[in-house]
């Protein structure tokens, strides 16, 4: 059981694991240490009240050890315990040492490096979880507000046996939340930060409060067909994921799995308003990644329409004879930013006309990778709108369009302002990170049931 809780602790006993393996390698064995930790105090709501609490303490430390161009792995719990840390890390050393030379060379391996050492820590103003529930359910009374509350420390470490060694901690929390009216349809919301502002709440749920009456408007048939169609930046955070999915990736590329992949070779372009970077000046995400290299602060992907850089991990490098920029092992977006367009909030409406309001987009996937072609459903506070004003709700429905196409020639204008949307998963770990996006305006969108 994990019982370490202070940011300092977790460091000593981390370091304290490192020092005691590193000493016991031989001349040709490298080590590679990474620290998955977090301290989270969380609440589930169901119907404006509580319905379960408490606190999540745990760390994950993972080990790699390279000898001889092959490579193992094994994770293990950190306690905090001294004695029963060392053991679990010794057995795990002495299995590493012993089963490595079982497996099969790596022709991709990369090797650790000492290219300089990082320390970053990003301190909150965080609920103190006896006070949590009260600057919530006040605010939240006479409505069916249903979610997830979770707030506290998170830490990534990579320590390598050459010396290098990045330190990543911040706080931050989110309230990832439903309002559900008395037809069963819902409004979602999720409000997020590093410092709790009791105001910044409020209003955002009076914002979502709004939204809600909405749903009370009659239904409206949508049948199968594109329609100008705006969609939130919550929705566009969906879409944008699947850049992950193998398309931005160099990897996947050269391998003939992404969209992008006949975009350079044809040297087309999206469209001149699309610009899209990792960007870590945010903090919310560390710089380095698992193999110990520093990413720039700012990589640009796409500028005005075209495809500047892709994804390249150290591991693909030394395949196709490029040169890494700092990506993980799945060459995957980790702080992606959207740059921000002209269309004002208040101006959003008049400029959809007629056609439809998608707040959120769910179940997303690739109908199609090579040729960029995915789809999903649409979910939660969804309209449709007429002459410029909400008139009617609308059932979920399908959609399945190209990449190549929201992002390129059916993309209207992006909203002049952003909202950073949070990685809110809690399987294994809560997660670090989310997207920079604005809202974007389509004059077509393709909706297939």
């Amino acid at each position: 059981m994990t019982t370490i809780s202070p940011l300092q602790d977790w460091e000593t006993s981390f370091d304290y694991l490192c020092t005691a393996l590193i000493g016991q390698l031989a001349n040709d064995q490298y080590l590679v240490f990474e620290l998955t930790a977090e301290n989270t105090h969380f609440v589930r709501f169901n119907n404006a009240k509580v319905r379960q609490t408490g606190i999540v303490v745990d760390g994950l430390v993972s080990i790699k050890m390279i000898a001889q161009g092959r490579i193992a792995y094994v994770d293990f719990p950190l306690t905090g315990d001294k004695e029963i840390d060392l053991s679990v890390a010794q057995e795990s050393f002495d299995y590493l040492r012993a089963e490595i030379f079982e497996l099969p060379p790596d022709p991709y391996i990369v090797l650790p490096s000492n290219q300089g050492s990082s320390y970053e820590v990003y301190e909150g103003n965080l609920l103190h979880p006896d006070e949590a529930v009260n600057h919530i359910l006040p605010v939240v009374q006479g409505l069916d507000f249903t979610g997830l509350y979770a707030s506290g420390s998170l830490i990534r470490a990579n320590y390598n046996s050459l010396g290098q060694k990045h330190w990543f901690a911040t706080e931050s929390f989110f309230v990832d939340y439903s309002l559900i009216n008395t037809r069963d349809k819902a409004i979602k919301g999720c409000y997020s930060g590093r410092s709790w502002d009791d105001e910044l709440f409020r209003k955002h749920i009076e914002e979502e409060r709004v939204l809600l009456q909405r749903l009370d408007l009659p239904i409206h048939e949508v049948l199968p067909n594109s329609y100008g169609t705006y969609l939130a930046p919550a929705a566009v955070a969906d879409l944008l994921h699947m850049f992950s999915w193998g398309a931005i990736g160099e990897a996947s590329i050269r391998q003939g799995g992404s969209f992008l992949s006949a975009m350079r070779d044809k040297g087309k372009s999206l469209s001149s308003m699309f610009s899209l970077q990792e960007n870590f000046a945010g903090g919310s995400v560390p710089r380095f990644n698992n193999f110990g290299e520093i990413s720039p602060l700012c990589l640009p992907l796409f500028q005005g329409g075209k495809l500047v850089n892709t994804l390249i991990n150290s591991r693909t490098a030394k395949e196709y004879g490029l040169r890494e920029n700092g990506a993980n092992g799945g060459e995957t977006l980790r702080s992606p930013e959207i740059l921000a367009g002209n269309l004002k909030s208040e101006n959003i409406l008049s400029a959809i006309g007629t056609g439809l309001y998608i707040s959120n987009l769910h179940y997303l996937n690739w109908s199609d990778r090579p040729s960029g072609r995915v789809t999903g459903m649409t979910r939660y506070g969804c309209f449709w709108v007429e002459n410029g004003k909400i008139v009617a709700t609308i059932k979920d429905l399908r959609f399945d369009d190209f990449m190549s196409q929201i992002f390129g020639d059916n993309l209207v204008d992006l909203t002049d302002f952003q909202e950073f949307i949070p990685n809110i998963g809690t399987y294994g770990n809560r997660s670090l990170g989310g997207s920079l996006l604005p809202g974007i305006l389509l004059k077509a969108f393709t909706f297939t049931l």
